[in-house]
């Protein structure tokens, strides 16, 4: 069984976040830096990896690493490798890439050298003079930092936030990746109360539905590497029935629950939860956050409420007013909001326990974070 150096990439902040859901799958990190992680496992790991991963953003099979300064030696280095032991002769190989504080800086070129170099290595391989390029897809990577090259293969294809439910979003959506780690970094569990007051296509509570029946995200979609011939052909249906069985469909929610002031984006979310086949598990609901209210106690909210690319600056002054008013109320309850607004705490009128920095379709946004009090156990009832 082949053991293969896999690369799981994030957006930057969510690192850590998938370094615990790497060890909660039992798996050994080997390096970790800005944006990736690096793991080892034969070609059943990177389909779980794939399936899996709530927080990742790619998953790739790393093939070469190397330094390059100058074309001819990217050229001579990208040709080492045997590619038509990786490519068949139909196989596609789009090339695309990034170079940071390179000498080799201008991506296009890159592309076009690493293609040269794959297409005569395959040419050589199959005695062909034209490569179709029309079965299989193998999508290259390339990352250039510092001068050092790393080339990998792109095991997922479309982007892992694709996770195949939302077909429907609305002006602004938050990708899937970044919600579900706003629920994890929120360490939400199903035994308490989970309301969204600005849920717009349902993104947050979809995850958190999903983590709480501990449903793999992409049982949903394919992936690029499923039709890699040179991968055992067993690996990814082995996968994808680990996957299957760890779900605990079974496991109910107390509440999960979702308003918004656009009925046709309610609309949206809940085909959305159709399709991701928790919406059985999630109350949507047309309100607007001026009715938002709530008897309840130690519950979560956890949102991405609009922001300044959404509103004018009265208008979101006004609304982060009345959140602030509304939720500093709600004394049990914690609270978790996503914003982009450099000057939130003071429009909402209380500093956060805690902020980090993640990023929102390349937008700069701070998580606040909001700790509430632990309900009372059995043991602290008896006293």
């Amino acid at each position: 069984m082949s053991n293969y150096n896999i690369i799981i990439t994030t957006t930057f902040g969510v690192e850590a976040v998938a370094k615990h859901e790497l060890r909660k799958l039992n798996y050994d990190i080997k390096n970790v830096e800005n944006g990736k992680i690096e793991i080892q496992g034969t070609a059943e790991d990177l389909a779980l990896c794939n399936l899996k991963l709530r927080t990742a953003e790619r998953v790739y099979l790393k093939l070469k690493e190397f330094t390059a300064t100058d074309f001819d030696e990217l050229y001579d280095k990208v040709s080492e490798i045997a590619w038509g032991d990786i490519i068949p002769y139909r196989g596609q190989f789009p090339v695309r890439g990034k170079s940071t504080r390179s000498q080799l800086h201008s991506v296009p070129a890159c592309q076009s050298i690493i293609k040269k170099a794959v297409v005569d290595s395959l040419q050589n391989k199959y005695g062909a003079g034209r490569l179709p390029e029309d079965g299989s897809n193998y999508p290259i990577f390339f990352s250039f930092i510092d001068d050092k090259i790393t080339l990998s293969l792109d095991s997922s294809g479309d982007g892992l936030h694709k996770r195949g439910y939302r077909l429907d979003s609305g002006k602004a959506p938050l990708q899937e990746t970044t919600a579900a780690a706003m629920v994890l970094l929120s360490r939400w569990d199903r035994d308490r109360i989970l309301v969204d007051p600005f849920c717009g296509s349902g993104t947050i509570l979809i995850e958190a539905a999903l983590l709480a029946q501990k449903r793999a995200p992409g049982l949903q979609r394919s992936f690029a590497g499923e039709n890699w011939f040179f991968l055992d052909p067993r690996a990814w249906g082995k996968a994808r029935t680990k996957a299957e069985e760890s779900s605990w469909e079974e496991a109910e929610p107390r509440l999960i629950a979702g308003y918004d002031i656009d009925e046709r984006v309610i609309s949206m979310a809940r085909r959305n939860a159709e399709r991701a086949g928790v919406d059985d598990l999630i109350h949507f609901q047309q309100q607007p956050f001026a009715e938002f209210s709530t008897s309840r106690k130690y519950g979560y909210i956890i949102t991405n409420p609009p922001y300044g690319e959404r509103l004018k600056n009265s208008e979101l002054e006004e609304l982060y007013s009345k959140m602030g008013a509304e939720f500093n109320s709600l004394s049990t309850w914690s609270y978790y909001i996503l914003s982009a607004d450099k000057d939130f705490e003071d429009k909402f009128g209380n500093k956060a326990s805690k902020r980090r920095k993640l990023y929102n379709g390349g937008l700069e946004c701070q998580f606040y974070q909001y700790f509430g009090p632990w309900p009372p156990t059995d043991s602290d009832n008896d006293e």
